[in-house]
């Protein structure tokens, strides 16, 4: 009898040993980091907004890599592009950059709010 309940015992502890090992990462150490966000951006995070050193972008097309660049510049947390006629929040925001922009997307002004 005691033979029938040792193989049930061994073969769930075969099975918990396994289950652990499954959960180790690649080289059975730490799990692997998750893979970054496509397109997440490697430039500082950024705090409040200086809209004179985002001054570059005035005249240059509104590309994301243009507002990325004015953002990083001014030291600005996030930054939005505003359209002729589009209706905005009127909420000032000191970490946030404004890009404004004619109907072909040219930058005309940067300040922050």
């Amino acid at each position: 009898m005691t033979g029938r309940r040792i193989l049930p015992m061994a073969a769930s502890a075969a099975l918990l040993a396994l289950a652990g090992c499954s959960a180790l990462g690649p080289q059975g150490g730490a799990p692997a980091p998750a893979p970054r966000p496509i397109g997440a951006s490697t430039a500082p995070v950024g705090g409040t907004c200086n809209a004179q050193a985002a001054q570059q972008a005035v005249g240059k097309s509104s590309t994301a890599q243009v507002v990325e660049q004015a953002r990083v510049a001014s030291g600005a947390r996030m930054a939005r592009v505003l359209r002729p006629g589009q209706a905005v929040t009127l909420e000032h925001n000191a970490e946030r950059l404004n890009l404004r922009v004619d109907a072909g997307g040219k930058v005309l002004a940067a300040d922050c709010g």
